[in-house]
């Protein structure tokens, strides 16, 4: 049944769908009004769905017929992309990518991330780049990056954001804490311990999100040591300056552990994100391809945590 929907027949149906008229679609396809009538009829019958209404004032969609057409314009643009990128491919013509990379990504992200690159544009080159999310936000305004992974919140009307990964937060602490005994840290436990940030200045909607979030548990976080990188993190917690919060897939010290904070499910979450005005040519296919590995907590949150559940920590990925 499926094979009736072949391009043609979408072009047809997107044709009538805008002029909402035969007369006019068929112009447009350069098709005999007729023709054009018998095969969306013949179609119609070959799927068993009623796509158009057909009156003296004009033809209008049916809600199935909506759903036809949504169809037809995302399939017959992809194929129109497909098609350029195919050619630029052929003839050589696809630029080199140009990525940038926040070093608080989780790496299987950017693992992922390549291998959807190198299956859908075998042998065209990827150049990445590393940044904090302020300096790979400019670079993209300033055309001279692609695209970046990085960190959410992204904020702002001129970027794509594409949300791809999620993973919980938990605390970063030393084996020998007293709080590496326990299997869930309450969140009264933090005050006073819960030291060692990020450098708000390489990311200030994340750091003003984790503030927010802290605070409506009842936490007045002292942000007196501040990382530019997840290295710099695990040293000061290593020497002792305090406890953190990290992704918690990130690899950690020998000498460091974590845990997860108890009714709380917060995520670092992760995003591909380009300009609105990005014109690199594999952008579009590969934003419809962006592996979808998104990994949140599933520990259940008590009553009085529940207005939480809802709101993620967009801070680490």
């Amino acid at each position: 049944m499926s094979d009736l929907l072949e391009f043609r027949l979408l072009k047809y149906i997107a044709a009538v769908a805008e002029t909402a008229n035969f007369t006019r679609a068929s112009e447009r396809l350069f098709l005999a009004q007729p023709t054009l009538s018998q095969q969306v009829i013949a179609l119609e019958e070959g799927i068993g769905v009623r796509i158009f209404v057909r009156r003296r004032e004009g033809i209008s969609l049916t809600p199935a017929g909506q759903m036809l057409y949504a169809y037809a314009q995302e399939a017959l643009e992809l194929r129109d992309e497909v098609v350029n990128a195919a050619r630029a491919m052929d003839r050589g013509e696809i630029p080199v990518l140009r990525l940038g990379l926040s070093s608080f990504i989780n790496p299987d992200v950017l693992h992922s991330l390549r291998q959807a690159y190198a299956r859908l544009f075998p042998d065209s080159p990827m150049q990445m780049t590393g940044g904090h999310p302020v300096q790979l936000l400019q670079r993209m305004e300033e055309k001279s990056l692609d695209a970046a992974i990085l960190p959410l919140p992204v904020t702002g009307a001129n970027w794509v954001v594409s949300h791809i990964a999620s993973d919980p937060l938990v605390v970063c602490m030393r084996l020998d804490d007293p709080l590496a005994a326990v299997r869930e840290i309450q969140p009264s436990e933090l005050a006073g311990r819960l030291k060692v940030f990020r450098d708000p200045e390489t990311h200030p909607a994340a750091h003003y999100r984790l503030m927010e979030m802290l605070m409506e548990i009842g936490i007045r976080p002292e942000a007196s040591c501040l990382a530019a990188t997840p290295a710099d993190i695990q040293m000061m917690v290593q020497s002792g300056c305090g406890l953190a919060l990290v992704d918690e897939k990130i690899a950690l010290a020998t000498n460091l552990t974590s845990r997860p904070i108890a009714g709380a499910s917060w995520t670092a979450d992760t995003a591909f994100v380009h300009h609105a005005s990005a014109d690199h040519i594999a952008l579009s296919i590969l934003l419809r391809h962006l592996p979808k590995i998104k990994r949140t907590a599933t520990r259940k949150l008590p009553v009085q945590q529940c207005a939480l559940k809802s709101a993620q920590l967009e801070l680490l990925a």
